[in-house]
């Protein structure tokens, strides 16, 4: 369905770095969340937007809460029972749009609530910013990051090393049908609750297909 902009509307309170509006005064209409539709703006006393400073790249403003999920559809492939009970979610955006569709997901997920240690973000092409920066400075460094799982960490989708997370978030930024459909089933295996793919959707529903 296609995005239908919202009607200006007095919030309570929006998630961020943002003032409460005075009474009376109509409140900045919330960005929508890239996907099926509109989405509500978050109830009072949501948590504001978590810091994660270091991380390369401009800041977001404030945002809505994540897009409903949907179910991922049971398989009988490896690791289909540890799959279907993870929760899929398919934001569209092309190649070169889906490092930020992915960043914003993750901005979304941690105004919710989660907290960064709970998510993964994976790279099917080039390495996330934030992973080319931080592998700058070496690999055992990065990776003493990875263990020490107190923020967002970010991989390459075929580095084994990286541990599952209850949140998966995978940018299909490029690689070949191949790499990416190997990388979605194993994002899969490694999500606890949430798996978040950020792409293609014709490209990314064809390769889960194939791979299911």
């Amino acid at each position: 369905m296609p995005l239908i902009p919202e009607e200006p509307q007095i919030h309570e309170s929006v998630p961020g770095p943002r003032a409460t509006p005075a009474a009376g005064r109509t409140a900045p209409t919330p960005r929508p969340v890239p996907g099926p539709g509109p989405r509500p703006a978050p109830p009072r006393g949501a948590p504001a937007a978590s810091a994660r400073p270091g991380k390369p790249g401009p800041s977001r403003g404030p945002a809505t809460a994540p897009p409903p999920q949907r179910t991922a559809p049971k398989s009988s492939a490896p690791g289909a029972a540890a799959a279907a009970e993870a929760q899929l979610q398919l934001i569209p955006a092309p190649a070169d749009g889906a490092v930020d569709a992915a960043d914003e997901a993750v901005d979304l997920l941690l105004d919710s609530g989660r907290a960064p240690h709970e998510v993964l973000v994976l790279t099917t092409g080039d390495r996330h910013p934030w992973a080319a920066h931080e592998l700058s400075f070496g690999e055992a460094s990065y990776w003493a990051q990875h263990d020490a799982a107190d923020d967002v960490f970010y991989a390459d989708a075929d580095a084994e090393r990286a541990k599952g997370r209850p949140v998966v978030v995978v940018a299909v930024n490029g690689g070949s049908d191949e790499t990416v459909a190997k990388a979605l089933p194993a994002a899969m295996a490694r999500a606890g609750a949430l798996l978040i793919v950020c792409g293609d959707p014709q490209r990314i529903n064809a390769l889960i297909g194939a791979a299911a």
